[in-house]
């Protein structure tokens, strides 16, 4: 790889001609370059390790999962390819091209369906810039672990446009999400834009050559969500793909090659490709200010995150007595938009093709709240292996419904409403109006470290996890380069 630091104002051509207003990507460059010669703010800054920690988390806990075959299925691939070893694979410690590494530590991040989502663009920005930012950093080993502040500023900044870009595509109006509509996933069609930022930063580029990552970035995004309703590994990959696109993206502009200034807004640009409409405002509003970022929120449950509400119901139905042997049927009422992904169509919501499959399955996340349980209310080892009998009887029984109130928060906030009736005619209900983990209801300290702690063990031992955890959030992590802070997680097993 021929880019590294020091490769500022390298880049060929400009992202505004002259006399015109800043395009929206040289906006955004701008920004981002702001960002690392600047900082971010307080809130923003320590913000940040923690999405770090989560991803390297969920990273290693799929490394260590029989089940994660988009990633054992990447990393057989990319070592095909061989080339420069520049960047670390989480848990196998191979060394790889930076994009290459970018590719699977991003699937990696997003095989589990476990990382994080921002509301109301309802995408998982870290499991997408993370990877990215990390392997750039690695290739010119810019900064002092995760908690080095040209690796946070380059995170944030990624995470934040990425998160405006899903913004953009979803309509105030009427709470549609253009991208979802379509069956596009924003998060890698959004999310390879905010890696190319992150990885730019890292390889030193102006708001020129910034700008000019957007602008090849925008040509490489894609994401197709039909998996979610029928089955199929491929999402897992997503992530990946985009974290390996973004840092491609970012090269590429390093060395010359150059995109259009008005690739966002223009007549065949980003949004007119994707969207067909957006918002200006969502995308700029506050930006630099009002920080996004800081909206994205971690999952408690290794589940699609609509899945997440009707599991809290659950769950503390079960707390106050309910016997899943007591019920003769169930109703799940949860937004309308969602019953694409948890419900339709019926047959394979009832009954998944796989553990994975599960995972976006209303019924059966229902059935394994009742049923199984582990780690924050639901585990991993919910969703391993084959499916067991009694989940999938209790399944059969689950009805999803769309319910007023939850369309009408929904996507700000994700609700839903349980409504058993058990074999003596009883009927019980729970609602909850935010899921746990959500904007009104966020997870603590303590479940954010237990979180990463079950993840962290299935791969490596209790010392490395503890050295790694301090590492990233700076306990004892002066100096440690990003080489060494990936050194970490190679896999004991």
């Amino acid at each position: 790889m021929t880019a590294g630091a020091g490769t500022a104002g390298t880049t060929a051509g400009t992202t505004a001609a002259p006399g015109d207003e800043p395009t929206l990507s040289a906006r955004l460059a701008r920004f981002a370059v702001d960002c690392r010669d600047h900082g971010v703010p307080d809130a923003v800054r320590a913000d940040i390790p923690g999405r770090v920690l989560d991803i390297l988390g969920l990273a290693l806990a799929a490394y260590a999962d029989p089940g994660a075959d988009a990633a054992a299925a990447a990393l057989r691939s990319v070592r095909r390819w061989g080339g420069i070893g520049e960047a670390t694979v989480i848990g196998s410690g191979d060394r790889l091209p930076a994009p290459a590494a970018a590719l699977v530590n991003g699937v990696l991040a997003h095989s589990l369906d476990f990382d994080d989502t921002h509301l109301p663009s309802v995408l998982h920005p870290s499991a997408t810039v993370v990877p990215a930012a990390l392997a750039a950093a690695e290739a010119v080993e810019t900064g002092t672990a995760a908690g080095g502040a040209a690796l946070v500023a380059a995170v944030a900044a990624g995470i934040e446009i990425t998160n405006r870009l899903g913004m953009a595509g979803y309509l105030p109006a009427t709470g549609v999400n253009v991208f979802f509509e379509r069956g596009q996933h924003a998060t890698s069609i959004c999310g390879t834009i905010g890696a190319a930022v992150a990885a730019g930063l890292l390889y030193g580029l102006d708001d020129v050559g910034i700008g000019h990552a957007i602008g090849i970035a925008a040509s490489m995004g894609a994401g197709i969500l039909e998996a979610n309703r029928t089955g199929g590994s491929v999402k897992q990959a997503h992530c990946g793909w985009a974290a390996h696109a973004g840092v491609s993206a970012a090269v590429l502009a390093a060395d010359g090659l150059t995109g259009p200034p008005t690739v966002l807004e223009g007549r065949f640009g980003f949004f007119t490709a994707h969207t067909g409409d957006f918002t200006a405002d969502a995308l700029l509003r506050g930006l630099g200010t009002d920080w996004e970022v800081l909206r994205t929120v971690y999952k408690p449950y290794p589940s699609n995150h609509f899945t997440h509400p009707g599991v809290d119901c659950a769950l503390a139905l079960r707390a106050g007595g309910l016997d899943p042997a007591d019920v003769a049927e169930i109703e799940l009422g949860v937004a309308a938009p969602v019953l694409r992904t948890i419900a339709e169509p019926t047959a394979e919501k009832t009954r998944p093709r796989s553990a994975y499959h599960a995972k976006f399955s209303g019924p059966y996340t229902i059935a394994a709240a009742l049923l199984g349980g582990g780690g924050l209310g639901l585990s991993l080892d919910d969703f391993a292996g084959e499916l067991p009998a009694d989940r999938l009887a209790l399944a059969a029984r689950v009805r999803c419904v769309a319910d007023p109130r939850a369309s009408e928060l929904f996507p700000r906030a994700f609700a839903a409403v349980l409504r058993v009736r058990t074999r003596g005619g009883a009927l019980l209900e729970h609602r909850v109006d935010s899921s746990r983990g959500g904007p009104q209801n966020p997870l603590s300290a303590g479940d954010l470290a237990t979180k990463f702690q079950l993840n962290a063990e299935r791969a490596v031992p209790p010392a490395r996890i503890a050295a790694l955890r301090d590492a990233v959030l700076g306990a004892t992590g002066a100096g440690v380069t990003p080489s060494a802070l990936l050194a970490l997680t190679a896999s004991a097993r």
